[in-house]
């Protein structure tokens, strides 16, 4: 004989187990302030024991919301963009919000990638560091709350970023406090907002101590392109500050076969602190981001701007990591 189909729980199934009403059941069901942490507790129980699953559908249609988050990237080949989307994707997972991920490397793909996600019923989204330099110029859909990461201000969205000048002048002011006359620097792409930051940091760092900028190396935040870039450095450098650590990790590369020590000819600092820069030869010194950090901040702006409040910037200030390679 067949089995019947198993029935599924229901809110009053979850009410009668808590002690409770329905009407608190959905309360906690759609994140509402109105239940006091005990008995919010004692429902998250009943639900966990009973196996009740949310129907989202049926949430959304009530409340309006899908609790789903878009996130816009131009690429993910790089350190950065894959950190900033697990940091976002933990944040959001935590917050009880799905990720819907798209990709688009021309300002039409963006303007399409926001009507896609608009049409796909997402609560709002986050636009990614390369992908917010595309962003700019298109138009919104009515209604999309939306946060980019890495972006000069604009009273149309959030704006998170690192404080990414000022981790560059503290990577300059630590190599200039160990006696070297200037410091170089490979950039990032001409066209990223963070490298032009990066940049702009070491150009006031050098300006206050009354030294001119030597001429940019500039690379493409790959390995390949950083190894490059410091075959153009003088022999009389003696000092390297690199906008990200992969570019530096081609830029130990090529010193070494140059035949030049770091750091007793070059002192080398990165930007990022990548899992691996402990483990560079030499340990690489370089500014921190808090990817974490981050992610989370992205996330609670979204999430106020789907509540309605206004536009508003987040810079979080990186520290420097001191290592062998300085």
């Amino acid at each position: 004989m067949k089995a019947a189909p198993r029935r599924r729980v229901s809110m009053g199934d979850v009410a009668a187990t808590a002690g409770v009403s329905a009407q608190t059941v959905s309360r906690v069901v759609n994140g509402s302030p109105r239940v006091d942490p005990a008995t919010r507790a004692r429902v998250e129980q009943a639900m966990a024991s009973l196996g009740y699953q949310v129907n989202r559908t049926a949430r959304a249609l009530r409340t309006g919301r899908f609790h789903t988050i878009g996130v816009v990237v131009a690429t993910l080949a790089t350190v950065g963009n894959s950190r900033m989307l697990q940091a976002i994707a933990d944040a959001a997972a935590a917050d009880g919000y799905a990720l819907t991920l798209v990709t688009a490397g021309a300002p039409a793909a963006v303007a399409d990638s926001f009507t896609r996600l608009h049409d796909q019923g997402v609560d709002g989204a986050i636009v990614l560091n390369e992908a917010t330099a595309l962003a700019r110029g298109v138009a919104l859909p009515e209604g999309l709350a939306l946060v980019v990461v890495d972006s000069p201000a604009d009273d149309r969205y959030s704006v998170v970023q690192t404080d990414h000048a000022a981790g560059a002048r503290a990577a300059v002011a630590h190599l200039l406090e160990r006696g070297h006359r200037t410091v170089w620097h490979i950039a990032g792409p001409a066209d990223s907002y963070a490298a032009a930051e990066r940049e702009r940091g070491w150009r006031e760092a050098l300006a206050s101590a009354g030294i001119d900028a030597p001429p940019v190396l500039r690379g493409t935040w790959t390995a390949a392109s950083g190894f490059d870039a410091a075959g153009e450095l003088p022999g009389d450098a003696s000092a390297l500050f690199v906008a990200n650590d992969q570019m530096a990790l081609g830029a130990l590369r090529a010193l070494a076969e140059q035949g030049r020590d770091v750091p007793g000819d070059v002192a080398v600092v990165g930007f990022d602190d990548v899992v691996d820069a402990a483990d560079y030869r030499p340990p690489l010194t370089t500014v921190r981001q808090d990817f974490d950090a981050l992610g989370a901040a992205a996330v609670r702006a979204l999430v106020a701007a789907i509540d309605g409040s206004p536009a508003s910037g987040t810079a979080l200030v990186p520290t420097l990591v001191v290592r062998a390679s300085s």
